[in-house]
């Protein structure tokens, strides 16, 4: 495995008008990495992943992906979207969804191969999907359409994985599930993983290191150097205690930290 990283953001900055979404962000991931994205709303969160996947030009600073400018589209990316309801007369079915990932970027119709239909076939399995493949995905329970979304992610078996908030409106049985399905693409295929929760407890055993976003500002580490009552004290420029009991983490004091919002962008 190489030892390149696979993302580099340098000096980057992030504002809306006058207000600093983020600014100065350097982080640098490896591959097989598991990095939580953590934050207040409106941190910078969802902005960082759209910034990483060519979507949104940064104030400043660069983000590159091998050694190279990121370019909007790039295959070596596999995104999964916040969760959103989709129409329950939606014609698309579960596989449609999945084939979308491996041949969505071609122009026209896609064409339809034994060597697709199998690697289509395999990721159902693998995400317990099968039974549910000619469904259209608008029948789909949250858990349901969240794993056929993971599925969809890494069924070209990208190097770099963006989660965006995947685990929410999912229950804990849910959560657990889908957590450890996109943590098996960095056991298995050596893919970083860039997750963005609200809530760290479901991914804690998983990750490597954390980005705490708040105020403009951030902080990486392990989760025992971020989570710190006084680390994100000066985060949110206000007193905010960080809790461990029984191998979960509660952080007290930012009073919108756990509480999370349609943030399609932020």
């Amino acid at each position: 495995m190489s030892k390149a990283p696979v993302l580099e953001i340098r000096d980057a900055s992030v504002a809306f008008g006058a207000k600093n979404i983020w600014q100065n962000l350097n982080l640098s991931v490896n591959p097989g990495e598991f990095i939580a994205v953590i934050g207040a709303n409106a941190s910078g969160k969802t902005v960082l992943l759209k910034a990483i996947l060519g979507q949104l030009e940064l104030g400043s600073g660069t983000i590159e992906l091998f050694g190279k400018p990121v370019a909007r589209g790039s295959r070596k990316i596999g995104y999964i979207p916040q969760h959103r309801q989709t129409d329950s007369g939606t014609p698309l079915r579960a596989r449609d969804l999945l084939r979308m990932g491996l041949d969505g970027h071609r122009f026209g119709l896609p064409i339809p191969s034994r060597t697709t239909t199998r690697r289509v076939n395999e990721m159902l399995e693998m995400v317990g999907a099968s039974q549910i493949a000619n469904t259209p995905i608008g029948q789909l329970s949250g858990g349901q359409l969240q794993r056929i979304r993971v599925a969809q992610a890494v069924i070209d078996n990208p190097e770099l994985v963006l989660a965006d908030e995947p685990l929410s409106a999912l229950d804990l049985k849910q959560q657990s599930v889908v957590a450890e399905l996109i943590n098996e693409q960095r056991n298995e295929n050596g893919a970083a993983i860039l997750f963005v929760t609200h809530d760290v407890n479901p991914i804690l055993d998983y990750i490597d290191r954390v980005l705490y976003l708040a105020n403009g500002k951030f902080r990486i580490g392990t989760p025992d150097e971020v989570f710190r009552s006084d680390v994100l004290s000066e985060l949110y420029g206000r007193n905010v205690d960080v809790v461990r009991n029984q191998g979960r983490i509660a952080v007290l004091g930012s009073a919108d930290h756990n509480h999370h919002n349609d943030e399609s962008w932020i």
